[in-house]
């Protein structure tokens, strides 16, 4: 075996920093991209929260209509009894 020469060392030495730098971008682009989506995620987590918030005030609002068709109808019922008895 040969000891490596100093125009060796410095090849080696200059590609590893190349390699480092290439490393360093790729993480630094896959952090980006993990942010972008965190990002998305608590937007569609947000967007969801307020869907079900309307879905329940929507839910709460309606719920009085067949309460109010039933007492209608019970009322309709007694009036024409009422008119069928006399």
């Amino acid at each position: 075996m040969s000891t490596p020469s100093p125009s060796d060392s410095a090849a080696v030495t200059l590609e590893l920093e190349r390699l480092r730098r290439s490393v360093e971008v790729g993480f630094a682009r896959a952090d980006g991209s993990l942010a972008l989506l965190v990002q998305r995620s608590d937007q569609t987590d947000q967007t969801i929260a307020d869907h079900e918030q309307r879905l329940a005030q929507l839910e709460r609002a309606r719920w009085p209509l067949p309460s109010l068709a039933a007492v209608v109808a019970v009322a309709g019922l007694l009036v024409s009894l009422y008119q069928f008895a006399q």
